[in-house]
């Protein structure tokens, strides 16, 4: 854990470069010292179907979703979230600032009981660092 969900507005595709944001957004994650690398799944994913506020072409979107395991105190899940958000928000500054541009982000605690996990990525993750 955790997986972390880049939520787009298509229109932002031509502002920045997705694979870069999707970089920081994984360094930071890793840089919070929270999350174990062999359980961090980040992703994009474009939305081509919206309407923001006036429904103005111009107007675009990224939502931020980290969907982590429980376990973490608030503190914790407070900072590490607001390092993200940050991360995200340096990355995007030019184009918020040139432009309309709704940021945010969130988080959410999966219930153990009612997920289904197997990974062994931890394994080979240690192993290519070993080697």
């Amino acid at each position: 854990m955790p997986h972390i969900i880049i939520e787009y507005s298509d229109n932002i595709e031509k502002k920045i470069k997705l694979e870069t944001l999707i970089e920081k957004v994984h360094a930071t994650a890793i840089d919070t010292g929270v999350f174990p690398l062999g359980g961090l799944r980040v992703r994009a994913a474009k939305r081509e179907h919206y309407k923001i506020a006036d429904g103005h072409p111009d107007n675009g979107f990224i939502h931020i979703e980290l969907k982590i395991g429980p376990g973490r105190d608030k503190k914790t899940k407070i900072s590490a979230l607001k390092q993200i958000f940050a991360s995200v928000e340096a990355y995007l500054k030019p184009v918020h600032e040139n432009g309309p541009l709704a940021m945010s982000a969130e988080l959410n605690e999966f219930d153990s009981e009612l997920r289904i996990n197997q990974n062994n990525m931890h394994k080979y993750v240690e192993e290519r660092t070993n080697a």
